[in-house]
């Protein structure tokens, strides 16, 4: 009996430098469940593929012509919120990445990274995890300490605690309202709360947020240590 195989992983790459470009999608596609369905070389033509094809992930590099990476986030995030968003970029300066980060963007790595290491990324984003470079990551935990002080903290309730725990492993309001027999709605709700008092405007700043805090242990990158 053979199994049934699942659909590839439909990505739209956009980098404004075509030899960096072919690189990527070189990378992308040397494994099997990856596939760029289209490519753009600014932030305009980014927008366009992505609203024509609708991919699963936009892996999109920071500074474009016509339109940043930053601005195609905010557009995805309000057009095409299926569509997760990795950001593949040289620059790890704290303005690129917390500017991408506020977004919404589910990952944000350096063009310096394995080659393994980009495709785990573009799996994980897919999987609704964050992907974050390790010191992209040391930089988000750095400003949220300094942004937030931890005595001014409000403390999470354990169900808050239990809602962002699912969070950290890449659950769905969907899975996580399952998970706690609560509707996903109510899921929403206490992710205002936790927004609210960890000083975070993302799932991902709130799961940073409480990395430094000490609420969560997690690995970078979207993996836990369970």
């Amino acid at each position: 009996m053979k199994t049934k195989r699942s659909a590839p992983i439909r990505v739209v790459l956009a980098d404004d430098h075509l030899v960096v470009r072919a690189g990527i999608r070189k990378i992308l596609e040397t494994v099997s469940d990856i596939k760029v369905v289209a490519e753009a070389n600014d932030g305009k033509q980014a927008i366009e593929a992505i609203a024509a094809v609708r991919p699963d992930v936009a892996v999109l590099d920071v500074r474009m012509p016509k339109s940043s990476g930053i601005d195609a986030t905010r557009w995805i995030r309000e057009n095409a919120p299926k569509t997760a968003v990795l950001v593949l970029s040289a620059f790890d300066d704290d303005p690129y990445v917390l500017a991408v980060l506020q977004a919404g963007a589910n990952g944000y790595v350096l063009k310096s990274a394995d080659a393994e290491d980009i495709v785990l990324a573009v799996r994980n984003v897919h999987a609704g995890k964050s992907a974050l470079d390790p010191e992209i990551a040391k930089k988000v935990l750095k400003s949220l300490s300094g942004a937030h002080g931890s005595e001014h903290l409000q403390p999470l309730s354990a169900r808050e605690r239990e809602v962002l725990s699912l969070v950290s492993q890449g659950h769905t309001n969907k899975a996580i309202g399952s998970a706690l027999q609560i509707s996903p709605r109510t899921v929403q709700g206490h992710l205002a709360k936790i927004f609210d008092k960890l000083g975070a405007e993302s799932r991902t700043q709130a799961v940073m947020r409480a990395i430094s805090l000490g609420l969560l242990t997690a690995l970078p990158g979207g993996e836990t240590d369970e």
